[in-house]
């Protein structure tokens, strides 16, 4: 074998090598952990911060890495045809193809790129310096390519600033969540919580506020013992204050204001005004989100608004704690243990109160009932079956059944739900 066919050889291996840094590098910078990199990054690691810059910068990092992978590959079969010509004449076309094909395959694509997806953050950090330095020699070149392949895009209607993210960063984050908790990295409890988040610009207060029919609220008319009464029964920190109609909402009064100045008299309620401590109402629209909510109570200082529809008309009232409940669901031991409204059955059902919302009857049972068009279980229901039904009635969809227990006028109380068969077996 003579020198000049070992040294092909040897520039074969050593372009294969460089052939496979180019492949598992494309393969570690797709997929590294952003979040890692930054952690590491504000530890002081230089080598993290070359990562997130080729992270930032992806698109020429991709674009360098392929003209140097493809520009790297045609060179190895061109070397290996022009080495072994002379040895195997017309049939060196076959075997460099096949031979390198294999070589390549093997050497240059999947050994590196499955050594960078099982070590992934690892070979990131390993290879910033030296694909750092690529990136910039290559970029010019890059550019120009880049240039070439919009302006061709152009003229089929692609234009650059028309390109947008195909997730957006919530929807990634929630997809990232959806995935751990499916591969068993994470369970239901930080995957509910980390949704509620995510959730809370979304959702509204319609979607959370207690309902008015469901609101503890008193009759300002009432004598002062009755109101001091009627306030202690309700059993809650702010009540409100209603005169001549329950949506004609006066004031709010608050429990312990009420109480102190009561102690401080030691006499009976009718010795002081309780009407003189009520708080005037706050009005919020039930379209605020409760991201925008909870900003509110922080700048207001207050947990308790009262919710109105466009119209000005009363829907229900909210507080601090509905919010911080999207979030962590039922704080209280004692409401996750009973789970109010939700009652299981020995056959596997379970009968639910109709005005339970949607999202807390996935979160208790860790179903996946739709709560785009409607929030309570009764909304779902006469959604989906365009009517209200009566008693004895029974629908499928989702893959739920539905069964009508009760009914009060033209609102449903109460509805018999029966799992699909893979959800019993996972509760």
């Amino acid at each position: 074998m003579d020198t000049a066919l070992i040294l092909t050889l040897v520039t074969i291996v050593v372009l294969i090598g460089f052939s496979g840094f180019f492949s598992g590098s494309e393969t570690a910078i797709t997929a590294v952990s952003r979040a890692r990199m930054h952690t590491l990054e504000k530890e002081g690691s230089h080598a993290a911060r070359l990562v997130n810059r080729l992270v930032g910068e992806r698109e020429n990092v991709i674009g360098a890495i392929l003209l140097g992978n493809t520009f790297i590959n045609i060179l190895v079969s061109s070397l290996a045809t022009s080495a072994l010509e002379a040895r195997y004449g017309e049939n060196v076309v076959a075997i460099t193809t096949l031979g390198m094909t294999v070589l390549v395959l093997v050497f240059a694509e999947v050994l590196p790129k499955t050594l960078a997806i099982a070590r992934t953050d690892r070979f990131a950090l390993s290879v910033a310096w030296l694909l750092s330095f690529f990136v910039a020699v290559l970029s010019p070149i890059v550019r120009g390519v880049q240039t070439m392949v919009w302006w061709l895009l152009e003229l089929f209607g692609v234009r650059q600033e028309g390109v947008t993210p195909l997730l957006e960063p919530h929807e990634e984050l929630r997809g990232t969540i959806a995935l751990h908790h499916i591969e068993g990295g994470m369970g239901r409890e930080p995957r509910d919580m980390l949704g509620g988040v995510l959730d809370l610009r979304e959702l509204t207060l319609g979607d959370v506020a207690i309902h008015r029919k469901s609101m503890a609220a008193i009759d300002a008319d009432q004598k002062p013992e009755e109101l001091f009464e009627a306030l202690l029964a309700a059993n809650h920190t702010r009540v409100p204050v209603w005169r001549e109609t329950p949506d004609n909402i006066i004031g709010v009064l608050h429990t312990k204001a009420v109480v102190r100045e009561f102690l401080k008299n030691r006499t009976a309620p009718s010795a002081f005004d309780i009407l003189s401590l009520m708080e005037p109402p706050w009005f919020v629209p039930d379209t605020t989100t409760l991201e925008d909510q909870l900003h509110a109570f922080r700048e207001r200082r207050t947990h308790f608004a009262l919710v109105v529809d466009e119209y000005g008309a009363l829907q229900g009232l909210v507080t601090l704690e509905d919010i911080i409940d999207e979030v962590f669901g039922n704080v209280s031991e004692w409401e996750r243990s009973t789970r109010p409204g939700i009652r299981p059955q020995p056959d596997g059902s379970f009968n639910i109160d109709g005005t339970v919302p949607i999202r807390d009857i996935n979160r208790a049972l860790d179903w996946s009932l739709p709560d785009e068009e409607a929030t309570t279980i009764a909304g779902l229901v006469i959604h989906e079956a365009r009517t209200i039904p009566e008693p004895g009635q029974r629908f499928a969809f989702h893959g739920y059944k539905f069964e009508i227990l009760r009914k009060q006028r033209n609102q449903i109380t109460a509805i018999r739900v029966t799992p699909p068969v893979k959800a019993v077996a996972e509760l």
